[in-house]
C-alpha cells in the first residue's frame, strides 16, 4: 500500500493542517510505532502505521463514501474565510470526516464526491489513471465544429495545455450553445478556461458523472452513500478494479 510523508499524512487524516503538522513534526509531537519521528518527509501508510499526536493515538475515521449534488452557489471547502455558505455547512453532520474529491468552483452544480479514504481519492484524481469527469454545459454563442475541434485538440491558456477528450453538441443557436464535454483531468476551472480561449463564456456547469459513477436524478443539495461493493461494481464494469486488503481499501488499475 503506497506510503505518504508524515505531515500529509496528518493533513489526511485530519488532525493538523499542512501548515501545522511541520512545527508540531520538528517539535517532537508526533510518535510513529513508538519512535519520535521530527522529519516530516519521513513515510508512512495511512492505515498500517500507529500514530501518536501529543499522546493521543490517531485513529483513521470510519469509512465512508458519498455522492453529494453540490448546488450553485457554495464553496467546496471545509472553512470560507468570506464568509460564504460550503458543502459541508449543507451536509452538516454527514460531512464529518470527509474530504472532496477535487472541487466544483462556486458557480458549478452537479456530483461532488466526498471520502473518507484518502487512497480512493488519490486513485480518482491522479491524472496517470484518467478518470473521465462527464459534465452539461452552456455557453454564449454558437460554438461551430472548428471551434469544437480545436477544444479536442488541445489549447493553451497562460502557458498550459488544456484539452478535452470528448465534446458533443446537444443544441445549438446564435443564442447560446448547449453540449456535453469529458475531461480526463480535473484541472483548475478548466472547463470555463477551455470555452474562453475560444471566445465563448460558460453561463452554466454541471458535473453529470464523475467516472462510472453517475448523478441520475439524484436532487439539487442531496446526498446518498455509497458502500465499497457500490464503488467496487461500478469500476470493474469500467474496466478497473477496487481491492479489499487486510479490511482496509485499496485501488488498483
Amino acid at each position: 500500500m503506497p506510503s505518504v510523508p508524515l505531515a500529509r499524512a496528518l493533513s489526511k487524516l485530519g488532525l493538523l493542517s499542512r501548515r501545522e503538522a511541520g512545527p508540531a513534526i520538528r517539535a517532537g509531537r508526533v510518535r510513529v510505532n513508538g519512535r519520535t519521528i521530527r522529519d516530516q518527509a519521513y513515510r508512512v501508510s495511512l492505515t498500517r502505521t500507529s500514530i501518536v499526536v501529543d499522546g493521543q493515538t490517531v485513529v483513521p475515521p470510519e469509512w465512508r463514501t458519498i455522492l453529494f449534488n453540490k448546488p450553485r452557489g457554495v464553496v467546496t471547502t471545509t472553512r470560507d474565510p468570506r464568509g460564504r455558505p460550503t458543502v459541508f455547512d449543507l451536509l452538516g453532520p454527514a460531512g464529518r470526516g470527509l474530504k472532496a474529491v477535487g472541487r466544483l468552483d462556486m458557480a458549478s452544480a452537479g456530483l461532488l464526491l466526498l471520502t473518507s479514504d484518502p487512497q480512493l481519492a488519490n486513485w480518482l484524481t491522479n491524472p496517470v489513471n484518467a478518470i473521465s469527469r462527464t459534465y452539461v454545459v452552456t455557453v454564449r454563442g454558437r460554438v461551430d465544429e472548428s471551434a469544437l475541434s480545436s477544444l479536442m485538440t488541445g489549447v493553451v491558456d497562460r502557458g498550459e495545455t488544456l484539452q478535452a477528450a470528448r465534446v458533443t453538441p446537444r443544441k445549438v443557436s446564435g443564442r447560446e450553445s448547449h453540449l456535453i464535454v469529458e475531461l480526463k483531468e480535473g484541472k483548475n476551472r478548466e472547463i470555463r478556461r477551455l470555452f474562453a480561449t475560444i471566445g465563448h463564456e460558460v453561463t452554466r456547469l454541471t458535473r453529470i458523472a464523475f467516472g462510472p459513477l453517475h448523478l441520475g436524478s439524484l436532487p439539487s443539495g442531496a446526498w446518498r452513500e455509497l458502500a465499497r461493493d457500490d464503488i467496487a461494481r461500478a469500476f470493474a464494469g469500467a474496466g478497473r478494479r477496487y481491492l479489499y486488503r487486510d479490511g482496509k481499501t485499496a485501488v488498483t488499475s
